[in-house]
Parts: C-alpha cells; sequence; structure tokens
C-alpha cells in the first residue's frame, strides 16, 4: 500500500494590493498620519482630511487613500509650497 502525502500547499488566490485597499480604524489611521484623532477628526469636519467610510457610528479609512493623500502633500521645498 503507497501512502499519499496530503500536505499541499495553500497560494492565496488574493493579489498583494489587497494590504492596500483594507480598511483601519481612525485610531490606525491617526498613527499612520502621524497626527492625533483629534486632528483628523477635525479634518473631517472641515474636508482637510483624507477620504474616510462611516457606517454608523464606525469611521475607517482605506490605506491606499492614507498613502496617496500624503503623496499629494509631498513638497521639494518650501517655495514650491502654496498654502491653501
Amino acid at each position: 500500500m503507497t501512502a499519499k502525502n496530503s500536505h499541499t500547499t495553500h497560494v492565496s488566490s488574493h493579489p498583494a494590493t489587497d494590504y492596500w485597499d483594507g480598511l483601519i480604524t481612525e485610531t490606525d489611521a491617526a498613527d499612520y498620519l502621524c497626527q492625533s484623532v483629534r486632528t483628523i477628526q477635525k479634518w473631517r469636519v472641515t474636508g482637510y482630511g483624507p477620504k474616510f467610510y462611516k457606517s454608523g457610528r464606525s469611521v475607517r479609512y482605506r490605506r491606499r487613500d492614507l498613502s496617496d493623500w500624503i503623496e499629494r502633500r509631498s513638497h521639494g521645498s518650501t517655495s514650491s509650497y502654496n498654502a491653501a
């Protein structure tokens, strides 16, 4: 009798981009942006901050949106910065 190896390697069918499309909490978003939770709450009210998602009382941010928002605010020098 021949025994078969029942061990198979599981290959994820999800692309690596799933990490960036995942939603994180307001606290995690504040940590990612190096800001306080209160600051990003103010940004939501004024429309300044990154896109957010809200379901009931829960607020979530998508990692990709946070990264894109940061990139749009990068500057090469203070002379290239145009304050809004």
